[in-house]
């Protein structure tokens, strides 16, 4: 995962802040969300109280509407586009999946060649035993690979760093994270993430890919760049933020099947963690997404080895097409189950404690940072860290093999001489052979190959690249390839350094880390059942296979950190071929998940959380006092904030500029009167972008003269009115400065009419709070305005009021459901 120190502090408040400032209603901490059902049996013993400096990061996000304002000028443009005109949704989405299985296909060979070029560099250091000019070497190359892509990430990402999987999870779920989608971004994240793998850190590159493809697919289907200058009219109906979020989930999408060539579980992975608004429609488009993606990472695969071509362009061979190719089946047995589910517990447990660890190291990474005041000594304290992680990593990598012995290569079959797969045995050179003499190879008359190679266990679970060691862990019928010894020493470090490596200065992933740790105690479950029963050929007995139980293990583990189930059990398939062993896999995923609850959240939402990213879940789990509140007992006026300003059909120039001055509220009320002498009802809401953008056009404004002659008002077109931001904040500040003192505008009014969103969502002060939730978080809305029985405006709910901590100090109070009751009663008599 990229470094989880992706935060600013908040500005000091000036008045063009205040202009600009949204009423923060999504800003609080994350809820204790990925909590099943049977959690809430048991008492929630977690706090969510939030300390200030806490709440002053989360005002950094500003909230998202899902839905389009559904005024009179939207409706007007709607007019002029073609309805139901999908061919141009479906060419960008395969446009997508081409651009991320390219990069996909990218990333892997340029990570392999750097890779093969390092280590090619010290080959001849290796053979003559010259640990310490091995070790010089490497991490001078190391160093000069991880300076650069930490100094990316700490001084040209604009962020400060790069956002990786929650922020894009925090922007789907409808907060604006900023510069996570731009081109700087994407450039300083694509490097970055190609030297730190191949400098020989403990990561991958899934997590940085999954940013890619969100940020490919944002920037595709928005086709306009500020930093190049780049707009496409044609393209401008997928301007509007429920588009914006499908592609980016498309491409998010598309980057797991690139990376993994799993392009089902691409998609069940974001559908499960990566979505928040999902329908059928968007399922058929991130499948073509995820479908051409890996399509064309394999098509490029198959003939392009290290950018050099190979021949036999089209046609893909199992062992490029399957990332880790299991060849030899084992038949399984009722029996397999019971270490199967030994693993999901062991995996949920040690999952949980990788969370944990890595929370308190990046909690304490924080505050360190924190206490130095000086931004460019900030800056180049968290490139030091970067460093001194590399240091600790070659180090274990060069010198902790040196402590072990040569292991003899198993002998083989000329079935096993003439495969092309890639064993220990079969590669002309590599780390595995660490410390090893030179073998002589012979091959007898009974077709046996008979040779004194040995290899180095260590160097080939450490040194190795790591997709190639679960390539070792995960194969089959090689019982007693790997000891104890090794195993163990392999799953100590990798577990501490790749626990200490997510969330440093550079763009990293876990994915890799979480596998390789889950296939050694997997293996090591499976040594141990050897030891037991020895090396069985009974076909009854095979599946007592080490290389069995590694793949098991991988999928407990990453079940374990990340809580996945679904879409883990088919990217597992999907990677391994390994379908005789889906039923063990599901298992222990299961499993994993479970034990893994009971003690914390998954590794992605603990990020959101520390991150201070606002999140709505699915389902809200509120406690107070270690007793969970059920919110059907309560009522949408019990959160609601009363008082709400509102506003008219026509309104004075002066008066909105004072409002807007005084006032941080992002969005506003507008009521109106069906009849002289009837009360103000509630007709729709329009925000306070809108209102800028109104005011600064001053052809639009309107005198009293002109409205007694009914003379045509000028409209602005939704072109205008549908903009992100403000051009120019600053000018913006000066306008409302001269409307609110100079007394000619006191004479001017605007006409909201056209302008307001007349679909607006509101429930009433006694709807259930439960459903209000549903009906908000469904929606992605980003206000919900609460009625009376009369549909007058009597309070307003925005994210903010819908997040644990607000939730619970609110209705703590008033756990007794007969409050909610009392309350609805009373405002009924009010109406009366």
């Amino acid at each position: 995962m990229p470094s989880v120190l992706s935060y600013k502090r908040c500005p000091d408040d000036s008045k063009e802040q205040m202009l600009l400032a949204e009423e923060r209603p999504d800003l609080i901490e994350s809820l204790d969300s990925r909590r099943n059902a049977s959690n809430s049996s048991r008492s929630c013993s977690r706090s969510t109280s939030l300390q200030e400096e806490e709440r002053e990061r989360l005002s950094i996000h500003e909230s998202l509407d899902y839905l389009t304002s559904h005024s009179k000028v939207y409706k007007k443009w709607l007019q002029g586009q073609t309805y139901r005109m999908d061919w141009d949704r479906w060419l960008l989405m395969g446009l997508i999946g081409i651009i991320v299985g390219t990069l996909g296909f990218l990333i892997h060979q340029i990570i392999d060649c750097l890779i093969k070029l390092k280590w090619e560099l010290v080959e001849n250091y290796i053979q003559k035993n010259n640990f310490h000019m091995t070790w010089i070497c490497i991490l001078g190359i190391g160093l000069a690979m991880i300076i650069v892509s930490s100094g990316l990430v700490v001084f040209f990402c604009p962020s400060g760093t790069p956002s990786g999987l929650p922020e894009v999870i925090g922007f789907l779920n409808g907060a604006s994270i900023q510069h996570i989608f731009n081109i700087r971004t994407f450039v300083g994240t694509f490097l970055s993430c190609v030297l730190a793998v191949a400098s020989g850190l403990f990561c991958g590159p899934e997590g940085p890919m999954i940013h890619l493809g969100a940020i490919i697919g944002y920037g595709l289907s928005q086709f306009k760049s500020e930093i190049l200058g780049i707009h496409l009219p044609s393209l401008t109906r997928f301007w509007n933020s429920a588009d914006k979020r499908n592609f980016i989930t498309a491409g998010a999408g598309a980057g797991i099947a690139s990376v993994f060539h799993a392009p089902v579980g691409g998609l069940l992975f974001t559908l499960e963690e990566v979505a928040s608004f999902w329908d059928i429609k968007l399922a058929w488009q991130t499948f073509f997404c995820c479908m051409m993606a890996a399509f064309t990472t394999d098509l490029l695969s198959s003939s392009l080895c290290g950018f050099v071509y190979r021949g036999q362009f089209g046609f893909f061979k199992a062992e490029k097409r399957i990332l880790f190719w299991v060849k030899n089946l084992l038949d399984m047995s009722v029996l397999a189950f019971v270490p199967a589910i030994f693993l999901g517990i062991l995996g949920g447990l040690l999952g949980a404690l990788f969370v944990f660890l890595n929370i308190k190291i990046n909690k304490l990474r924080m505050w360190f940072f924190s206490t130095i005041p000086k931004t460019s000594l900030r800056k180049t304290a968290k490139l030091l860290e970067s460093v001194l992680i590399l240091v600790l990593t070659i180090t274990a990598t060069v010198y902790v093999p040196y402590f072990f012995h040569c292991t003899p290569v198993k002998i083989q079959s000329m079935f096993d001489l003439t495969s092309k797969s890639e064993n220990i045995s079969q590669v002309k050179w590599q780390i595995s052979e660490y410390n090893c003499p030179p073998a002589a190879l012979q091959i007898g008359p009974d077709l046996v190959k008979n040779s004194n190679q040995t290899f180095n266990e260590a160097a080939a679970l450490l040194g190795e690249n790591g997709m190639r060691g679960i390539m070792y862990l995960f194969r089959r019928g090689t019982h007693e390839e790997f000891g104890y010894a090794s195993l163990f020493t392999a799953l100590v470090f990798y577990f501490l350094l790749s626990c200490l490596t997510a969330g440093s200065a550079v763009a990293s992933g876990l994915v890799i880390p979480m596998l390789y740790i889950g296939a050694l105690y997997g293996r090591i479950v499976g040594l141990i059942l050897v030891s037991i029963f020895g090396i069985q050929t009974d076909e009854f007995a095979a599946w007592i296979d080490p290389g069995l139980f590694a793949a098991v293990g991988a999928a407990s583990f990453f079940s374990g950190v990340s809580r996945l189930t679904i879409s883990l059990t088919v990217i597992m398939v999907e990677i391994t071929n390994d379908v005789q062993s889906l039923l063990l896999i599901m298992l222990a995923v299961m499993l994993a998940k479970m034990v893994g609850d009971w003690f914390n959240m998954s590794l992605y939402s603990s990020l959101l959380k520390l991150k201070c990213i606002p999140y709505l879940d699915a389902e809200p789990f509120v406690c107070h006092r270690k007793n969970w509140l059920n919110l059907e007992l309560f009522a949408a006026s019990d959160v609601m904030k009363p008082s709400v300003k509102v506003l008219h059909l026509k309104e004075n120039v002066a008066f909105l500029a004072q409002l807007l001055t005084s006032t941080r509220h992002s969005g506003f009320p507008v009521v109106c009167k069906s009849k002289p002498d009837q009360a103000e009802v509630f007709l729709g809401t329009i925000t306070r972008l809108e209102l800028c953008v109104l005011l600064e056009n001053e052809a639009i404004f309107e005198t009293e003269a002109m409205e007694e002659s009914h003379s045509s008002p000028i409209i602005l077109p939704f072109q205008k009115i549908r903009a992100e931001k403000l051009h120019d904040q600053q000018w913006m500040t000066i306008l409302l400065d001269r409307y609110s003192t100079d007394p000619q505008y006191e004479q001017l009014i605007i006409n909201l009419e056209p302008y307001i969103n007349k679909s607006a969502m509101s429930v009433q002060a006694h709807f259930s709070l439960q459903r209000t939730y549903i009906i908000f978080r469904s929606l992605g809305l980003r206000h919900l305005t609460v009625v009376d029985l009369q549909n007058q405006v009597v309070g307003i709910i925005t994210r903010k009021d819908l997040m644990s901590f607000q939730l619970e100090e609110k209705l703590g109070p008033q756990q007794s459901p007969q409050l909610p009751l009392s309350d609805e009663e009373s405002l009924l008599q009010e109406e009366i």
